[in-house]
């Protein structure tokens, strides 16, 4: 490709709505150009890695015995109503009328016509096991899209839908997609780690994310260094210390005039934070048949621990939490600052597991500037449910071996989970065994983004210069950038030295993008590092009297010329290298 004739343009400024680094590089090297929020153009270069970065995904799940399918991005609203899913997911699903007022659906995801194919194919056990996967557009109407391709609104992803007779079975594809998806985030030369999460609207049993760990991510990873225990933040799990079990006191009401926080709470009463309870007011949502109804809950944990809303929506099989209300909490008779548990009525409470074994705590009562001290669990109040609701924070100790915990960001680049009979079930995807028993489909679901994991990548491989791509996702394996003048490359109406070039690479199969634009030398190796195509060649009137063209691998200071007899050898040589890097 001739740069002259290349549909983009390098920009000189970073432009102002650009975040991180991957999203500031990637609009001013011309790979990208945002149409709206979270939603982005993919100029030529983009492209050209993005394909690159799909076919390693289809070389390696295709090794594991994928299928590629193509399903439709959108989608009738029907089978969604099936799973319930119709009804459990909010604004961020993309709803709309055709024109015959038929409900339809913007694809966040693909469970459900995969589910809808396997019911219309599947009949026998002999056609089990399948993998089969598509690459596809998604759309997800996220209301904080930021960070360009990290967090975007429509994005492309690699969907595997794995279908077997038995758990077993799907135990052996869950793991060779592990592997796989190993593999590919190895030969694009990004660091991940595996970690357990959240099965989230997906649904199923078990679930792990792949973690690019970078301070830009949103996730919180805990992790710990010495047993390699590793989870979501939204899923860990500590050793939760018990800090206060002396034997129960007795309760009294005390006044505590203007502390409705915790941390004034403490100071007031001259307390550490572990021995006082927090209140936590929700709202939260289920789901009845196709109906949502709505129920107050009082969450209590202990002061110096912060409540997880993933694991109290998972403690009450709630598909949505929200903040209640001032008005709220007051209608269900309790005093914002000063609330508690005790003597409340028709009011769902949730307490954490270490409220049972923590004794004579301080909690509102109910009443503005007073509260109880001496509070006992069982004795004053009781709960309707109790279980893991609070978040693990850097310091906790690990649940396996005791080690103090670490808390690490990252962006999550793959994600694989065991469905199990979940979508199968809900829209009869069955089959018959051996003896004509009929059984429900066992799936999985294996997930990766093409374009957050371009920008992760964009994100580890750069300098102060510009991108510095892997040569298995680069647009070009290299840069051939001409530095000679029109009068002395072509004295005779010749073609020049460099088109020359420029042709050979070509016929030797080798990918090139050609700097052949009346620039100055500047502009153009400035350009060169920006794009960040991992060999550049320059050839020049000074590199021919000195016998043929400089040769210089991109993010190193070091040059050589190589004569033209020895120069594609060498980049063959160059390039199998480079490639053979994990």
């Amino acid at each position: 490709m001739r740069m002259s004739r290349l549909f983009s343009q390098t920009l000189r400024e970073t432009p102002a709505d650009s975040e991180v680094t991957s999203h500031k590089l990637l609009l001013r090297a011309g790979y990208i150009r945002q149409l709206g929020a979270g939603i982005f153009s993919y100029l030529p270069l983009a492209r050209r890695s993005l394909t690159k970065i799909e076919n390693i995904m289809r070389q390696e799940i295709d090794a594991i015995g994928g299928q590629e399918i193509t399903m439709p991005v959108v989608q009738p609203a029907d089978i969604w109503q099936e799973t319930g899913r119709w009804y459990k997911i909010g604004d961020e699903m993309g709803r709309f009328l055709d024109k015959n007022k038929h409900q339809m659906v913007l694809a966040m995801t693909h469970e459900e016509v995969i589910a809808d194919l396997i019911r219309k194919e599947v009949r026998s056990y002999r056609q089990l096991p399948q993998l089969l996967y598509h690459i596809q557009t998604k759309w997800r109407d996220d209301p904080r899209p930021r960070a360009g391709l990290i967090r975007a609104r429509e994005f492309t992803m690699k969907d595997s839908y794995s279908l077997d007779a038995d758990w077993n079975g799907l135990d052996a594809q869950y793991d060779a997609h592990y592997h796989a998806y190993v593999n590919v985030f190895n030969r694009c030369q990004l660091p991940v780690i595996t970690i357990q999460s959240d099965t989230g609207f997906m649904g199923g049993q078990v679930a792990h994310e792949f973690m690019y760990l970078t301070p830009i991510g949103e996730d919180t990873i805990i992790m710990c260094n010495l047993c390699g225990y590793s989870a979501n933040r939204q899923i860990a799990q500590s050793k939760k210390a018990v800090l206060s079990d002396e034997p129960p006191l007795q309760l009294q009401k005390v006044a505590t005039p203007g502390t409705k926080t915790i941390d004034d709470l403490a100071n007031f009463l001259t307390l550490p934070t572990h021995k006082t309870a927090k209140a936590v007011f929700l709202v939260a949502t289920y789901l009845q048949g196709k109906s949502k109804i709505d129920q107050f809950v009082f969450a209590v944990v202990r002061g110096d621990m912060e409540a997880n809303e993933t694991k109290l929506a998972n403690a009450l099989g709630a598909i949505e939490l929200r903040p209640a209300t001032t008005e709220e909490i007051i209608g269900a008779g309790a005093v914002p600052g000063y609330a508690s548990p005790i003597g409340l009525r028709n009011v769902f409470t949730v307490v954490d597991d270490l409220i049972p074994a923590s004794t004579n705590l301080v909690s509102g009562a109910n009443e503005d500037g007073f509260h109880y001290v001496n509070v006992n669990f069982g004795r004053d109040y009781s709960a309707d449910r109790i279980a893991d609701i609070t978040s693990v924070k850097e310091g906790d100790l690990c649940a396996k071996c005791g080690n103090p915990l670490n808390a690490v960001r990252g962006v999550e680049v793959g994600n694989i989970f065991k469905l199990g009979t979940h979508f199968s079930e809900s829209m009869g995807c069955n089959f018959l065994d051996s003896q004509g028993h009929s059984h429900p489909v066992v799936m999985g679901s294996y997930g990766i983004g093409s374009g957050r994991l371009l920008a992760c990548i964009a994100e580890q491989h750069h300098d102060e210069h510009g991108l510095l791509w892997p040569i298995t996702i680069a647009p070009f394996q290299i840069h051939l950038v001409s530095l000679l003048s029109k009068e002395s490359s072509t004295p005779h109406g010749e073609t020049s030295q460099a088109d020359l070039l420029y042709q050979e690479l070509e016929n030797a199969g080798m990918e090139c993008l050609y700097d052949d634009r009346s620039e100055s030398p500047g502009v153009k190796f400035n350009d060169a590092d920006l794009i960040g195509n991992p060999i550049r060649l320059t050839v020049s009137e000074k590199s021919l009297r000195n016998g043929g063209v400089e040769f210089k691998l991109r993010g190193k200071d070091e040059k050589q010329i190589i004569t033209r007899d020895n120069l594609v050898p060498k980049l063959r040589q160059v390039i199998g290298d480079l490639e053979s890097v994990r």
